[in-house]
């Protein structure tokens, strides 16, 4: 169904106690210099339920007790967020504003998203002031501080990354099956070097997009199999043998083994499934028709279960 068509009457019907709502993100990423945030059509069936099916519900008291809404960091910065809180501050909710990264929940991904919450007076938001209400949280009230990049800032991070969960601890035990992931030489000669590549050993990786394995910028890391090699060196040696037309200059990267990550250790990093070493079962199935070009595009385009998950507890408790 077009959620555009939907009316009063349906949502109603459901006495939903909590809407978790995640709208298109092409309106308002930073990435699309093109964006037309409010104007995009891709933003009318979320405005629609804001504007219109909303305040109808909250008119007879069918509205629902509890908001949890997810969307691009930018968003923050849109029309649609300011008739979002006005909205719903209007027919009587008490709402929070939060940015806030997997990096903060000890998850080795860099994914900073916005988050909107809101509450049906006179419900409240746990170790929130009345003076806070208008502040953009970096941080869960009451859980932990608040983060910031400290590549972006030049200090240290402020949060408490858990530092045992490295990428390793995410990773199949491919062997030589890392052959199917590899990056291809082609990508290797031309755009290699604008890569962001990663080890097993860190803690980082960089945000991963529904146009992983297809594009190279910003659209998430790759893995450099072999720790015992300079990656800096190594692709140094590369330019200047291209510099040189060296026709078998991509081989001097091959031992680096670079290679994508696979679905699966994607789906750990979003934590659909827990890590390594806690469980080596999975418990998400993908339909056996999904190719892997789906699947990647799927995940680039999902939300983060772990920060989603706390967020949600979060909602459901009441200050003391």
């Amino acid at each position: 169904m077009d959620i555009s068509t939907l009316t009063p009457s349906i949502l109603a019907a459901f006495r939903a106690d909590l809407w978790l709502l995640s709208p298109a993100c092409q309106p308002y990423t930073i990435l699309n210099p093109n964006s037309k945030g409010a104007q995009d059509p891709r933003a009318q069936s979320f405005l629609h339920l804001v504007q219109n099916v909303l305040p109808a519900l909250a008119a007879s008291d069918e509205h629902p007790t509890r908001i949890l809404v997810e969307n691009v960091a930018g968003f923050e910065d849109s029309s649609t967020r300011q008739t979002l809180v006005s909205t719903t501050r209007s027919v009587g909710y008490t709402t929070l504003e939060l940015l806030l990264t997997p990096l903060q929940f000890g998850v080795p991904n860099s994914r900073l998203r916005y988050y909107f919450l809101a509450k049906k007076e006179p419900l409240r938001f746990q170790d929130v002031g009345t003076r806070e209400r208008d502040e953009i949280f970096r941080h869960i009230p009451g859980h932990g501080l608040a983060w910031s990049d400290p590549r972006l800032e030049n200090q240290p991070s402020l949060s408490e990354p858990d530092v045992d969960h490295t990428i390793l601890d995410y990773l199949d035990d491919l062997g030589e099956g890392y052959l199917e992931y590899a990056v291809p030489d082609k990508v290797l000669e031309k755009w290699g070097r604008l890569f962001d590549i990663v080890k097993p050993s860190t803690d980082r990786t960089c945000c991963f997009t529904r146009g992983y394995t297809q594009l190279v910028e910003r659209a998430g890391s790759i893995l450099q199999e072999n720790e015992d090699l300079d990656t800096t060196a190594v692709f140094n040696e590369f330019l200047e043998a291209q510099a040189r037309e060296d026709a078998d200059a991509v081989k001097i990267v091959h031992p680096l083994r670079l290679r994508y990550f696979s679905p699966s250790e994607l789906l750990r990093l979003f934590a659909f499934d827990p890590p390594r070493r806690e469980s080596l079962e999975s418990t998400f199935v993908w339909p056996d028709s999904t190719s892997k070009k789906s699947k990647y595009k799927l995940i680039g385009n999902s939300i983060n279960v772990k920060v989603v998950q706390t967020l949600i507890e979060y909602l459901f408790k009441e200050p003391e």
